[in-house]
């Protein structure tokens, strides 16, 4: 009885806001469909059940703009504050659908993109709901509850909710060596960095910059000898130990080197994997990196895994 108040209550706010031909009695509630003149008028509002209908194809270049601009406009509806990560972990079809514009999965199907930012990122005609209040406690449960875990010599990244393993990644991760960064003006311990902390920042639009001569760049090299405009994927800054080493976690346009150590300290992962790595690492997400040579399979078998950087004569 008292969900149906409320209900009633937010159909009477809505009559508020917009106009509307529908009306109500004291048995039911009749969806009332609004369209709402938007900054970028792409989108209408269904008032009942909380949907929005993408009118216009967005790309990526104009992807976080356009959920920035939705953010903002139902934040004022909504009983809790709406960010881009509840919105998308409510609508895992968008992660979906930026997993499938990875450059290696859409060289598979035989096509070649040379700009991915170019790509669709929410075609016309699809939906995405606004998160109900219940929707949303539950994910922010479930976003205080997750853990970043990364085993810098298995080159494993794992994302965990309590104790259930939700995702493996293959990574590569900072060579064993020491090198002089311009970025910095100093020489570098090149090694990943070990230690817990959290995520304290999201880089949705990265600028590509050479650690070593401190230059930027805007095309890549990929490991079939082609040369392609970098990707936007969002790069997400980690902080160990109560420090800013500079050690991001982000995609990288050559999968050859995953299983490797070969960054200059940062944690390398697929252009598919990066996607779903961001949208279940919102800021304040938990971070463990470790350095673990012992690995203990599901059936409780032990193994030792290769010292990548030789700590037993350190």
């Amino acid at each position: 009885m008292k969900r149906l108040v409320l209900q009633i209550h937010m159909f009477i706010l809505v009559l508020c806001l917009v106009p509307v031909k529908s009306w109500i009695n004291n048995k039911n509630v009749l969806s009332v469909t609004k369209k709402i003149k938007a900054v970028n008028q792409v989108y209408h509002q269904d008032s009942m059940v909380n949907l929005v209908s993408i009118n216009k194809s967005i790309t990526i270049e104009n992807y976080f703009q356009f959920m920035d601009s939705l953010v903002k406009k139902h934040d004022s509806l909504t009983p809790y504050k709406l960010t881009e990560h509840l919105l998308v972990r409510s609508n895992l079809w968008i992660i979906d659908t930026f997993q499938n514009t990875d450059y290696y999965r859409m060289k598979a199907k035989d096509s070649f993109v040379y700009n991915q930012k170019k790509m669709i990122a929410l075609p016309r005609g699809n939906l995405i709901q606004i998160p109900d209040s219940i929707q949303a406690k539950k994910l922010l449960h479930k976003f205080q509850n997750t853990i970043i875990d990364i085993n810098i010599p298995e080159f494993k990244l794992r994302i965990y909710e309590d104790s259930v393993l939700l995702y493996q990644f293959p990574i590569r991760v900072g060579k064993n060596e020491r090198k002089y960064l311009e970025m910095s003006g100093r020489i570098q311990d090149l090694k990943t960095k070990t230690g817990e902390g959290q995520i304290v920042n999201h880089f949705r639009n990265p600028r590509y910059i050479n650690p070593v001569n401190n230059h930027e760049y805007h095309e890549t090299k990929r490991d079939d000898g082609k040369v392609t405009k970098l990707p936007q994927i969002p790069f997400i800054e980690t902080e160990i130990n109560g420090l800013r080493y500079g050690q991001l976690i982000h995609p990288t346009t050559n999968p050859e080197t995953l299983e490797k150590a070969h960054s200059n300290g940062c944690i390398g992962s697929k252009e598919a994997d990066a996607w779903v790595i961001y949208y279940y690492a919102p800021i304040n997400t938990r971070i463990s990196i470790r350095y673990d040579l012992k690995i203990i399979d599901k059936k409780g078998n032990t193994s030792f895994i290769k010292d990548i950087y030789d700590t037993k004569n350190r």
